[in-house]
């Protein structure tokens, strides 16, 4: 007999969690700062805002940039990224584990800081389109760590709170599921460092996606 499921939703943020982007995001903001003239952030600063919308990450990342250069700094983020995404991959192992998941009668979400263009493209370069059920990119709804694009998964679903689950691999992630009142889980081999995250309450760390993936199936 199948174990009870202990959530009918999880949702999984994408770089630095499914996908290995977090060191060409990281490369692509200091390249479009070096672009425009202006102060190259560190890999540590331009790293943390991986997971946020792009105006709020490069706000963060190139704080000197006055607002009417956002949209001139983002196309050069944007031209280095859609370059070089064709290097990309998913973590080793998550197709397995995403399909296990699917297997047990999961629905599964994305909530994710990049574009609505930027998803869809990664999801059709790893042909991932049939495993999701539901995904909200950061410019069709409130950035994390709102709560929105979490609440609007839950609502499409009709999924509660308590049966629904977050996993990411920063505090943005783990603070939309704090704000939107549901679990949260980690990872560690992402942007930022797991030791900021016991703070927000995770259910578990998980240090690679073979943990993450036999937490999820004799916990989920």
């Amino acid at each position: 007999m199948n174990r009870p499921r202990r959530f009918d939703l999880i949702v999984f943020d994408w770089d630095g969690t499914l996908f290995d982007s977090t060191a060409l995001i990281t490369r692509c903001i200091q390249a479009a700062a070096a672009d425009l003239g202006l102060p190259v952030p560190s890999d540590e600063r331009a790293a943390y805002v991986i997971g946020l919308g792009l105006r709020e990450a490069l706000q963060h990342a190139v704080p000197e940039l006055t607002p009417d250069r956002y949209p001139e700094l983002g196309k050069r983020y944007q031209h280095h990224y859609f370059a070089r995404q064709h290097e990309l991959t998913l973590f080793p192992g998550t197709l397995d584990m995403l399909q296990a998941l699917k297997a047990r009668n999961h629905w599964l979400g994305v909530a994710t800081g990049k574009s609505r263009r930027g998803l869809d493209e990664a999801l059709a370069a790893v042909e991932l389109r049939g495993l999701f059920d539901g995904t909200r990119t950061a410019d069709e709804t409130a950035g994390k760590p709102d709560p929105l694009m979490l609440e609007q998964l839950m609502r499409e679903f009709g999924a509660y709170p308590e049966r629904t689950l977050m996993i990411g691999d920063t505090t943005h992630d783990l603070q939309l599921a704090a704000n939107a009142g549901t679990a949260s889980l980690g990872v560690s081999y992402g942007a930022h460092e797991p030791e900021a995250f016991a703070a927000l309450g995770p259910l578990h760390v998980a240090h690679s996606t073979a943990d993450l993936r036999d937490w999820l199936l004799n916990h989920a």
